[in-house]
């Protein structure tokens, strides 16, 4: 410390490169990333992947390195969403949750689980597709929340009652087998939305 400078002079740091891209396996990975409990790294990327929609990946510790691997790519055909905005959460059983901004039955977004199986396979299972009905909201650009009580919660950019994006839960499937939406509130031109 001197006077005239009265705060301490850090070190500078080090960056590291875990991993680079290349396009057939993701690219554009806007959102942040998670740990699980084993060090794995997991994160999403805007597009790259097998279809050129964005990818779901992880990236595991080895030998002093990191070793990508893409769990899930997304595609435009219909049945899955597309464009991940979004990060992922990870529930106490590990699986993954997220968003995409498109796709869908409806192409206007979809909430969706990865769900490890036997010898390091992910299955997809998409718990919400968004569609512009005028009541539900649509375009998830933010990403997911638990409750305690395993509860999902998130937003939308558009739609809703008023066309501003709406608050959602989605509740755990009971009986049926199904996780219901509950829309918590739309946003109004009064609110802010």
């Amino acid at each position: 410390l001197s006077q005239s400078n009265p705060r301490p002079l850090l070190p500078a740091g080090t960056e590291t490169v875990l991993y680079s891209f290349n396009t057939t396996d993701g690219a554009e990975p806007i959102a942040g990333l998670i740990f699980d409990a084993a060090g794995n790294l997991y994160g999403t990327t805007w597009e790259g992947g097998d279809y050129g929609y964005g990818t779901v990946f992880q990236l595991a510790p080895e030998n002093g390195g990191w070793t990508e691997k893409v769990l899930h790519s997304f595609n435009d055909d219909g049945t899955d969403g597309y464009h991940p905005y979004a990060g992922l959460i990870l529930d106490a059983v590990g699986n993954l949750y997220g968003t995409t901004v498109g796709g869908g039955a409806a192409g206007f977004g979809t909430v969706f689980q990865l769900k490890p199986g036997l010898a390091g396979a992910w299955t997809e299972t998409l718990l919400l597709s968004f569609n512009e009905n005028g009541k539900g909201g649509y375009n998830p650009y933010s990403g997911l929340i638990f409750d305690a009580a395993g509860n999902l919660y998130g937003t939308t950019l558009s739609g809703g009652a008023h066309g501003r994006g709406i608050v959602f839960q989605l509740v755990p499937p009971g009986a049926k087998g199904k996780w219901k939406e509950r829309v918590l509130h739309s946003f109004s031109s009064n609110d802010g939305g």
